[in-house]
């Protein structure tokens, strides 16, 4: 059997894998990497090179960044100050949706989501606003933000390593000329029509959520994980005029906060979540598999051969985002990137176009799980407290993906084009 054929066979096992759930993800992609190792296709250096990426080791920096700020409950008073000035259901939507949103951006979308899941459920229970009309834009707000910036969710930075490895050049805020437009489209949508498809239920009402009490923090700890924050992402934008490069950015940004006693060690290794960065490695393994072998190719050829000879390449870029965002909708959002990066690699070769619109197009339908309570984390965390069904996800869901698809098809071949001059 060649290494392409059982490329194709690893890639077949990984998603049904990471759709099931059976095998847990990141032991799935453990397995992936070891797996292509012992039948030969990779090397040892090759199978586990993703382990120790440059980007995994950017996305362990900011784990420890990202958890001073929720540790400490700096996130939690940024969230209560600004949601208090709303006087309206709808100014309370889009306030909650432009703190999640900006927040989700530079910290992680599930743990912003669960800080302040507790934040609104209080604000709606004191005020008589219905959970259930809150809490669906907060989790939206939280997938619309993380695509602002590079580390704004795990998926970006396979996005981002793809292009690395593919020769082109990427920057801090690379997602951001179509995800701040995405994310402004979102809040005006729910502000002015997408309310009416809130649901407003009473089943999650008698639900308990505990707010934890940050009352005994001190105050210097929450000022320095915000002023670390700050100084990081900073930091990061002008990479290129102070010479150091992103990943170490973020793990001195780490050090300095449990050095200075914001977090102490064990708080800082337990923030690491070492299923993201397991899935993470082992996805490039079977990603460098596709591309060593060819079988990346075979799939592209695949594709085109359905869609014809010489595709449009705007219809390959509607098809990647119609495959990547149902997937998304029923299995891990970091997974199913893992999945259609390098195939949509492939796809923009052998039509000999510019990848970074497919790429990218990639990356934010893979964040688009807005349409099922399994899409992602957050989604699943306010089930009970929202008291919604199934259909709730769909309704108020499918008109957001249909946006945000809108946005990415005209904003794309613009900002990106396939064959520039």
């Amino acid at each position: 059997m060649s290494h392409t054929t059982i490329t194709l066979l690893f890639l077949l096992f990984a998603v049904v894998s990471f759709i099931l759930e059976k095998i847990p993800l990141a032991l799935t992609a453990t397995i992936l990497a070891l797996g292509l190792n012992l039948v030969g296709v990779l090397s040892v250096s090759e199978a586990f090179a993703g382990f120790v990426n440059s980007n995994v080791i950017l996305c362990v920096g900011m784990f420890v960044v990202g958890q001073a700020l929720f540790e400490t409950g700096m996130a939690n008073k940024i969230g209560s100050i600004v949601t208090k000035f709303a006087k309206s259901e709808r100014m309370l939507i889009v306030s909650i949706m432009v703190v999640v949103g900006t927040m989700s951006g530079f910290l992680s979308n599930t743990g912003t989501a669960a800080v302040l899941i507790p934040v609104v459920c209080g604000i709606a229970d004191e005020s008589g606003y219905s959970r259930s009309r809150l809490l669906m834009p907060l989790v939206f707000a939280a997938a619309l933000g993380g695509n602002i910036s590079i580390i704004g969710a795990p998926g970006n930075l396979m996005g981002v390593n793809q292009l690395q490895e593919m020769g082109f050049p990427t920057s801090f805020f690379m997602y951001a000329p179509v995800g701040i437009p995405m994310l402004l489209a979102g809040i005006l949508f729910y502000a002015f029509f997408g309310y009416k498809f809130l649901p407003d239920t009473k089943g999650g009402e008698e639900v308990a959520t505990a707010q934890k009490d940050f009352s005994s923090v001190p105050r210097w700890k929450q000022l320095t994980s915000l002023i670390v924050l700050v100084v990081v992402i900073f930091a990061m934008i002008f990479e290129k005029k102070i010479g150091i490069k992103i990943q170490v950015t973020a793990c001195i940004g780490a050090v300095v906060l449990v050095l200075a006693g914001v977090l102490t060690e064990k708080e800082a290794l337990k923030s690491i979540d070492l299923k993201v960065v397991l899935l993470f490695g082992g996805s490039l393994a079977l990603a460098k598999a596709l591309e060593k072998t060819g079988a990346g190719s075979v799939v592209a050829d695949a594709i085109i051969g359905l869609l014809g000879s010489t595709p449009n390449p705007l219809v390959l870029l509607f098809v990647i985002f119609v495959v990547g965002g149902t997937l998304t909708n029923f299995m891990s959002n970091t997974a199913t990137t893992a999945i259609m990066v390098p195939i949509a690699a492939s796809l923009a070769n052998n039509l000999g176009a510019d990848p970074r619109a497919m790429i990218i197009a990639t990356v934010i339908s893979c964040s688009c799980a807005y349409a099922t309570p399994i899409g992602m984390p957050a989604n699943t965390m306010v089930v009970g407290l929202g008291g919604y069904k199934f259909k709730d996800y769909v309704k108020a869901g499918l008109p957001l993906i249909f946006v945000s698809f809108v946005i990415c098809m005209v904003l794309l071949p613009i900002l990106f084009p396939f064959y520039p001059a």
